[in-house]
């Protein structure tokens, strides 16, 4: 497998004829429960009181590896490169039937730390150029495992839809000396008409033009541009952070079972672009958040034309719905 960049969208894209990648796996003895007989290498755990109760993981068959140089090169008017960088399980309980929203605040408030530490230990590599944790839940967003888990990679490239999150952050930063994130919530927390709920110095919203049905974000009211830093100082993410967290999924599954879960944070300043201009002022521009995005099979025209997204349902109307929904405490 290797990387291709597309000219015309300058977004990466993983091919090669390897057939192995994707889809649920087959569940025999579970890889990821405890003292599980063909565990795979445990990068790092948080540990609890008898055992553990976040790990970190090699996944089994990784689609970045740690060794090597990207080894970044021309084809004609093309670019290809390695598929370096790391690709982790962060198994998010030892438990098989504790989801995130079926968790405790206190496990979810573990797995959430171990996902910093695990992106700021990445970013220590000066090849990283970003990290990104992400969960693919239900057969319609392409689960892969069967226990409780998110997945995490680390890649020598940007993804394309965070360059246009750094684009747009630091060109209304130039012109208004103000973080756009910051803006958006503090709008939406005057309006009110699409916040979901609000916990602390967390608050769950949809956005005014939602990319799909019921599109939720979840965003940190004091700015910050790295998820990390605040997952490694900020005890709030273990009470506000993961009980927002956990309740706006059970809010998100009383409309459908499957999702896609985004953390956005910043790309790695710890070794910036020496040609990229996004890292100089990334601490002022840029504003961490997690995106949810539903996936409803009777709404598949959602996502089918990804430029021009078509949202059958307003975010005032999707948010009315999620805050009355009936979800445990």
């Amino acid at each position: 497998m290797e990387l291709r960049k597309d000219p015309i969208t300058r977004s990466w894209v993983m091919t090669g004829d390897e057939s192995t990648m994707g889809g649920p796996r087959p569940e025999g003895a579970c890889r990821f429960c405890p003292d599980a007989p063909d565990a795979t290498q445990v990068i790092s755990a948080v540990p609890a009181t008898s055992g553990w109760s976040a790990r970190s993981m090699v996944h089994p068959a990784p689609l970045y590896h740690i060794e090597g140089e990207p080894g970044r090169r021309g084809d004609g008017i093309y670019d290809r490169m390695s598929s370096v960088g790391a690709h982790e399980v962060l198994v998010e309980n030892p438990r098989h039937d504790r989801q995130l929203w079926s968790a405790s605040d206190d496990e979810i408030g573990q797995f959430l730390r171990l996902a910093a530490e695990r992106i700021m230990d990445l970013k220590r590599d000066p090849r990283i150029k970003y990290v990104s944790l992400y969960k693919d839940y239900g057969s319609s967003a392409g689960q892969e495992f069967g226990h409780p888990s998110s997945q995490l990679t680390a890649t020598t490239f940007v993804p394309r839809r965070v360059l246009y999150e750094l684009r747009a952050g630091r060109e209304y930063f130039s012109q208004k000396e103000r973080c756009v994130f910051c803006d958006i919530l503090s709008q939406e927390e005057r309006q009110a008409s699409r916040v979901i709920e609000a916990r602390g110095d967390y608050v769950a919203l949809g956005p005014y033009a939602p990319r799909v049905p019921y599109e939720t974000w979840i965003m940190p009211r004091n700015h910050e541009a790295s998820f990390e830093r605040t997952g490694l100082s900020k005890p709030g993410l273990r009470t506000n952070l993961a009980a927002l967290l956990r309740r706006t999924l059970q809010r998100v599954r009383t409309v459908t079972e499957s999702f896609h879960l985004v953390l956005h944070t910043s790309p790695n300043s710890l070794h910036p672009s020496k040609t990229l201009g996004y890292w100089k002022t990334i601490d002022d521009d840029y504003h961490w958040h997690i995106e949810i995005m539903p996936v409803l099979a009777t709404k598949a025209r959602s996502y089918t034309f990804k430029e021009v997204y078509y949202s059958p349902v307003s975010s005032e109307t999707a948010v009315k719905q999620l805050r009355e929904a009936k979800i445990d405490g």
